[in-house]
């Protein structure tokens, strides 16, 4: 019913109190030698267990406030860590950020015309569509039929843009298609997506020379993505299925489960008409 330790104190309060009554007895009157003596001798012992006892019970309540003050200390400590932990956690992902931008940054320098960067806040879950939205839109000049890189390559072209966010359609979407041109022998072909994290270059003639390794880069022939940016890279080229045309299968150059910030190609503002000064 009891503790253990709750038992020990109360036994050592109990010694405590009967050491102080004989002492009241032995101190109030003194008492005649041989009284006095079997007193004493019936004293001793309760007053060296009482002690005992008195200093047991002083260990335990010592030991057991600095129990609790380690306690706090490791709680303390604990909270201190985490925190250090994410601050640490935070500054990681500001430099990781950082990086990135910077590589747009040098992108951009060699972009035809102005460019704004835009952050991922939204990916579409179906597994047949292909899309992402970003956090800007028509107030930041975006609009429809933008292209988007990255740093790395391709991304895809804007399909619809409201005022603050827009919809970005990926190159790997099956409704996907790009002028293409293989870098290295100038063959031409069509990028499409296959909703995968692959896309074919069709419409590619068999006498073309394509070979796997072989860069696929835009074309600038569609209007919409500028010329010589990486769209992939050839992985299979099968001769089989068409009278005229090569199979060939590009993995993109962009690692789309890992894109969080893109650089959309805003169109060059038109130039502003001169006023005429001459009053004639």
């Amino acid at each position: 019913m009891f503790s253990k330790k709750t038992v020990l104190i109360l036994v050592g309060i109990l010694l405590v109190t009967v050491n102080v009554i004989l002492l009241a007895i032995t101190t109030r009157r003194p008492p005649a030698a041989g009284v006095g003596r079997v007193m004493m001798a019936f004293a001793a012992p309760f007053q060296g267990l009482a002690t005992r006892t008195a200093n047991a019970v002083e260990g335990v309540w010592r030991d057991y406030f600095f129990l609790v003050s380690v306690s706090r200390q490791n709680q303390q400590l604990k909270q201190q860590l985490g925190q250090a932990v994410q601050g640490n956690v935070q500054q990681r992902e500001l430099e990781l950020e950082n990086n990135r931008l910077r590589e747009l940054l040098g992108i951009k320098r060699s972009l035809p015309g102005p460019a704004i960067a835009a952050q991922i806040i939204g990916k579409d879950p179906s597994a047949w569509f292909k899309t992402v939205i970003i956090d800007k839109g028509q107030a930041d000049g975006v609009q429809r039929g933008l292209p988007a890189v990255t740093f790395h390559g391709v991304v895809g072209q804007i399909v619809e843009a409201s005022s603050h966010q827009s919809r970005l359609l990926l190159i790997i979407d099956r409704n996907s298609a790009a002028d293409a041109l293989v870098q290295r022998t100038r063959a031409r072909g069509i990028v499409k997506g296959t909703s995968r994290d692959e896309c074919y270059l069709d419409y590619v003639m068999h006498e073309d020379d394509v070979r796997v390794g072989d860069l696929v880069v835009s074309s600038g022939f569609d209007g919409v993505f500028p010329k010589g940016l990486l769209m992939g890279t050839v992985t299979t080229v099968n001769f089989q299925g068409s009278d005229f045309f090569k199979e060939v299968r590009i993995t993109p150059a962009v690692d789309f489960e890992r894109l969080e910030e893109v650089l959309i190609i805003l169109k060059p503002l038109p130039p502003t008409p001169r006023v005429s000064t001459d009053r004639r």
